[in-house]
């Protein structure tokens, strides 16, 4: 005699095998790792010798060219034995370690020179701001880091409210000792206008440059 089972009983037979034995799509699945978050960081820079900085010179091998202490002078040069004076003054200290190898290697005094750099003490590296600003002065630059004339403005608590920003003035020393002078807005960024110059707001300042923000005329 055939009997079958009514089809509520057969719904609950087959709930009851998923319960014993769940499927693998049921199973926990790991969760996916969640990227960090990106850090704002400074963005840093490679060392440039500048003026009055003190420097020790090792070349591979050959003690008596071995030199420490060694003064940048104002013309951005040290003297060292049989090259003479060499221009080190802007540039990285690889820079330096290879033009400080070429004297040597196209003076035909050593074959294949191996010098090495180390700053032994770093000079003041000050920048100073006057005029129409909150907090003017000389304000000292980090040795390995980008400075820019916005971070410079911020540093001295921002504008005066007769300052005209829009035509900030940098006069910087140049290597061979003449005088340039850069103008920069700076307001315009900071106020977020649509004309505002990224360029002028980020530009990089050296060692010595003397800023100044003029007064708006009225």
């Amino acid at each position: 005699m055939n009997y079958k089972f009514p089809r509520l009983a057969f719904f609950t037979a087959t709930l009851l095998a998923l319960a014993l034995s769940p499927p693998t799509a049921l199973r926990a699945q790991p969760v996916p790792a969640t990227p960090g978050k990106p850090t704002n960081e400074k963005k840093y820079i490679s060392y440039r010798i500048t003026r009055f900085d003190r420097l020790s010179v090792s070349v591979f091998d050959e003690p008596g060219l071995t030199v420490g202490g060694k003064k940048v002078e104002a013309t951005g040069t040290i003297a060292l034995t049989l090259i003479g004076e060499i221009r080190l003054i802007g540039l990285t200290i690889v820079e330096a370690q290879t033009a400080i190898e070429n004297a040597y290697r196209d003076g035909r005094f050593l074959r294949n020179p191996q010098v090495t750099i180390t700053v032994d003490e770093y000079a003041p590296r000050t920048v100073s701001i006057s005029g129409k600003i909150n907090a003017p002065g000389q304000y000292e630059m980090p040795p390995d880091t980008v400075w820019t004339l916005k971070d410079l403005i911020i540093k001295a608590s921002g504008f005066q409210e007769t300052a005209r920003g829009t035509q900030v003035r940098i006069t910087r020393t140049m290597a061979d000792g003449s005088l340039k002078i850069f103008q920069k807005d700076v307001e315009s960024l900071l106020r977020a206008r649509s004309n505002a110059s990224a360029d002028d707001a980020a530009f990089p300042l050296e060692p010595g440059d003397i800023v100044y923000v003029p007064e708006k005329i009225i």
